[in-house]
């Protein structure tokens, strides 16, 4: 089988490393230079249409997209996830072959602000934020692919080189206990666990879902995850007042459905092995 990985950054590159022992894993990337020897580069970008209609061409079975917006602003949001899924689209119009599946990344951003409930991928999608109505507009153009379609929508990611929090804890900064600031979170190793498993899923021949919530198993208040990440770190903390627009609670219930075992099922397993590593 072979794989496209488009937009090959570090979750790409890090699914392919699951994969390319049994599959024939390519990555799509402006400069593919970068990617290891396990994934066959391939020169391009999302937004140029005659590239990608020449990358499909190449027969690909599945095409996973995990892109990267390059600024946290609504034009970079358009450029990265709407324009390259509508391009998506129109490639596959004009390509010769269509892959039998695409998986695309997105956000649980998507569903705004639910004062602390929890969301499953059944509930009602709110976007407040520029980036969640963004994510959703893309969402709309893979759905209506003319193949099958998988959503991942990942909580916040962190893991090597995604060490904000642990940078704040070092700094002192933590969360008063009320209101309750909800966080959810997935290490980035079990993002690419999650896409490598839908992969050899559907290689198996198993029925997916359309849509899955790919969070860790232990949603957390900011307040207790500071706290907990203080007493590892032996830092001392003081509570700073910052508005959270987005409070929920995320369910991978449908993801442990199928059959999916997390590496780092909380965020204290997930960020022991940050700390242990920067403690070497």
């Amino acid at each position: 089988m072979k794989i496209l990985f488009a937009g090959c950054g570090d979750i790409g590159t890090r699914s392919a490393a699951r994969l390319a022992s049994d599959f024939d894993c390519s990555g799509l990337k402006r400069n593919p230079k970068t990617l290891p020897d396990y994934i066959s580069p391939l020169a391009g970008s999302m937004a140029d249409l005659d590239r990608l209609v020449e990358v499909l061409d190449q027969d690909f079975d599945v095409v996973v997209a995990t892109l990267t917006p390059d600024g946290f602003n609504p034009e970079a949001y358009q450029r990265a996830y709407v324009d390259s899924a509508k391009t998506l689209a129109s490639a596959m119009a004009l390509a010769t072959s269509v892959p039998k599946l695409v998986i695309w990344v997105s956000s649980t951003s998507v569903y705004g602000n639910c004062d602390g409930d929890w969301v499953d991928e059944q509930s009602p999608t709110t976007a407040l934020s520029f980036s969640g109505k963004l994510l959703l507009e893309a969402e709309q153009q893979i759905t209506d692919l003319p193949c099958p379609t998988v959503i991942v929508r990942f909580s916040g990611i962190y893991g090597p080189g995604r060490t904000r929090m642990l940078d704040q804890i070092i700094a002192g900064k933590g969360r008063p206990a009320q209101p309750e600031q909800w966080s959810n979170r997935i290490y980035s190793e079990d993002c690419a666990g999650v896409l490598a498993h839908l992969v050899r899923a559907f290689d198996a021949g198993k029925e997916l879902e359309s849509l899955y919530i790919a969070t860790d198993c232990a949603p957390v208040t900011q307040h207790d995850l500071r706290i907990w990440l203080a007493q590892q770190l032996e830092a001392e903390l003081e509570d700073e007042i910052v508005e959270q627009k987005a409070i929920r609670r995320c369910s991978n219930q449908r993801l442990l459905d199928s059959g999916y075992e997390f590496l780092y099922p909380s965020y204290k397993e997930g960020y022991q092995s940050l700390i242990d590593a920067r403690l070497k």
